[in-house]
């Protein structure tokens, strides 16, 4: 779908402008994303397999949700939303945490050029999996993995994506932390 997106500075700042998400991404223009990794109490992620539609990683098993942020959206309000739509959880507020922002840049050989800033997140999935519902065009499957298969995607094909073993190794350790403190 595309939707108008606010567009941001290199440093994340709001520019006051807004474009669709095909002109940020044909451009480079920077946009704010989510990002949501939900887990369970016994140590389990749960993982999203991208649709074959997808312009990018099509059939790749990724982030547990993740999506763009609305023009004018507040970004907790959207990934709240993008969970929703994508597979059909409500999440409390209160529920949702945001464990960081990252700078994210890179050229895709279909010309799609993605300098976003990801916001994000950490929740606990409270039901089970099977009471989960795709959003089709998004979501081909959900599986729950062992939390520690995100510290070694070199070692599953098709699984993340191991250049940013650094950002994963970050999200298992804040979702540790968080499972600690329950």
């Amino acid at each position: 779908m595309d939707e108008v997106i606010d567009i941001v500075d290199e440093n994340g700042n709001h520019t006051g402008k807004t474009c669709l998400k095909s002109e940020a991404h044909k451009y480079g223009y920077f946009h704010p994303t989510i990002h949501v990794w939900l887990y369970t109490s016994d140590h389990k992620i749960l993982l999203q397999k991208r649709a074959l539609t997808k312009k990018v990683f099509p059939g790749l098993w990724d982030i547990s949700v993740a999506g763009h942020v609305a023009a004018g959206e507040d970004i907790k309000i959207a990934a709240l939303r993008e969970v929703k739509e994508e597979i059909g959880f409500d999440i409390l507020p209160e529920n949702l945490h945001k464990i960081g922002t990252r700078k994210h840049m890179v050229n895709h050989p279909n010309g799609i050029i993605d300098n976003e800033f990801h916001h994000v997140f950490i929740a606990e999935l409270t039901i089970p999996i099977q009471k989960l519902t795709l959003q089709e065009e998004e979501v081909a499957a959900l599986k729950l993995f062992s939390l520690e298969t995100i510290l070694h995607t070199k070692d599953h094909e098709n699984l993340l994506l191991p250049q940013y073993q650094d950002y994963y190794c970050f999200v298992h350790d804040k979702i540790l932390k968080n499972l600690s403190i329950l």
